[in-house]
């Protein structure tokens, strides 16, 4: 099977070491000649801030940088360090697979440009992360959570969100984890928009960017209830799981990953 050039370039550079992940990644992404066709070959994961209305930044205006520094150090895995922005209403809006849509408030609905550049994004294979940062204690949904499935039920009006756990691929790309997590230890599942067979929008009700959020000073910017550190690095493999899952196919249950999944059970990564 012929690597993915980035990933391969990734291999020739980093060595053995990193040879098994880079290996079953450039497996999946060779895997996806849809997404490549729709995107590009664009090779590094950006996780870029989805901007809608009066909104200027994400509600962890940290978060995407750190994220980004997190898969490249756990994984190898190509990262942007320096990850951009892009308004719903932007034509660049397709130029990659990713989206990251956070907040704190309540967001006023979407326009007809909007509605339309969203439902480009999608067309093409495009996954979004639509990220709760002020959920409930319990992790009940907040006004941006309630604002964004309203508003995404107008982009997506064939689907309607089901609630994913760890039998699903998403929970598996890289760390095997039991269940979702983030600032908030909130609900096990997450919530999800699937459309021909691919996850396709993400609902965290954890504020995922809360665990993921530095200081200026570098130093953690929001302490995570209950678990603390332990929660919060999980937190940070379910973040880095989703960027795999950016990155490369929906492979369900492919034999390509068998080898490479009995090799993070025996790990025990997870844990």
């Amino acid at each position: 099977m012929t690597a993915h050039p980035r990933l391969a370039a990734l291999l020739a550079k980093f060595g053995k070491a990193t040879s098994v992940r880079l290996a079953v990644s450039a497996a999946l992404v060779s895997s996806t000649p849809r997404l490549a066709a729709a995107f590009g070959d664009i090779g590094a994961f950006d996780p870029r801030v989805l901007l809608t209305g009066s909104q200027t930044d994400s509600a962890r205006p940290s978060a995407p940088a750190r994220w980004a520094v997190e898969l490249l150090e756990r994984t190898a895995a190509p990262a942007r360090l320096h990850p951009g922005s892009v308004r719903a209403d932007d034509p660049a809006i397709v130029d990659e697979p990713f989206l990251y849509w956070s907040g704190d408030t309540e967001i006023p609905p979407l326009t007809a440009a909007e509605v339309a550049g969203l439902r480009r994004f999608f067309a093409l294979g495009g996954t979004l992360l639509a990220d709760d940062a002020a959920p409930g204690a319990q992790g009940d949904v907040g006004p941006f959570g309630r604002s964004a499935r309203r508003e995404l039920a107008r982009v997506l009006p064939d689907a309607q969100p089901i609630a994913i756990g760890p039998a699903h691929v998403v929970f598996r790309t890289f760390y095997l984890l039991e269940r979702a997590e983030g600032r908030i230890e909130g609900h096990a599942s997450l919530d999800a928009i699937v459309r021909a067979g691919r996850l396709q929008v993400i609902f965290s009700e954890h504020d995922l960017g809360g665990a993921l959020a530095r200081s200026t000073a570098g130093s953690w910017q929001e302490p995570v209830m209950p678990g603390g550190e332990r929660q919060r690095e999980h937190a940070i493999r379910l973040a880095v799981n989703i960027a795999m899952y950016s990155l490369c196919s929906n492979y369900k249950d492919d034999q390509v990953h068998a080898p490479f999944l009995m090799q993070r059970r025996a790990m025990a990564v997870s844990h």
